[in-house]
């Protein structure tokens, strides 16, 4: 993964705009981010697959022939496959694209083409963690989890490599036995096997994206 590995960081801070160009940056097989500079566009190209779109910092206007959608800071859209899809700005916009197979299973609450904001897929429980399958295939897994203040996970290791995307709250991230506290806005990637653990300091919400080889 070309990506920091056991540490706190932010896709939003580390990937600037710069003035007058698109730039993208692939991580894996199934995850790019992309900064764009105000009045910029990405034209419209077709997918015969989903991709999901996560704003990071500005605004940005996803459009085919027939309309334009606005997504605001911390708004996603699954977009429509087999259709011209393109992305256009004009305050700058910073995001990261997941790759999603059109045979993947997708969670009902997910329709293409409709704008929605992670964390209020899910909602808190008192003394719960509340977990939602957002999107799976045989190379990746998108979850979005809620955690009431004083849960966790206990320690553990995923068969592929992850990044978490903190949405609410703050937490502490226990990896390889060094504790990271973490914030809304925050990211941190595990490597393959890395053991961690998950503990809310307050009332937390999370995404999760697996990748798989």
């Amino acid at each position: 993964m070309k990506e920091k590995i056991g540490e706190v960081y932010s896709i939003k801070e580390d990937n600037p705009w710069v003035k007058g160009c698109t730039i993208s940056k692939q991580i894996n097989h199934v995850v790019s981010y992309y900064s764009l500079a105000e009045n910029t566009d990405i034209s419209a190209e077709i997918h015969p697959y989903y991709k999901l779109l996560f704003l990071h910092d500005g605004t940005m206007y996803v459009y085919t022939s027939h309309e334009e959608i606005n997504i605001h800071e911390g708004e996603c859209m699954l977009i429509k496959i087999n259709v011209p899809v393109g992305i256009k700005t004009n305050t700058g916009a910073i995001y990261t694209e997941m790759m999603i197979g059109e045979e993947s299973m997708l969670n009902q609450v997910i329709q293409p083409g409709e704008v929605f904001a992670l964390k209020e897929l899910v909602p808190y429980q008192e003394g719960k963690i509340v977990n939602m399958d957002v999107a799976h295939n045989d190379q990746m897994k998108f979850v979005v989890m809620a955690f009431d203040q004083g849960t966790g996970l206990s320690e553990h290791a995923a068969p592929g490599e992850a990044i978490v995307f903190a949405l609410e709250g703050k937490a502490t991230i226990i990896y390889e036995g060094k504790p990271h506290e973490i914030h809304a806005g925050e990211n941190f990637c595990f490597a393959k096997g890395g053991l961690h653990a998950v503990q809310a300091d307050e009332k937390f919400k999370m995404a999760l994206l697996l990748t798989l080889d």
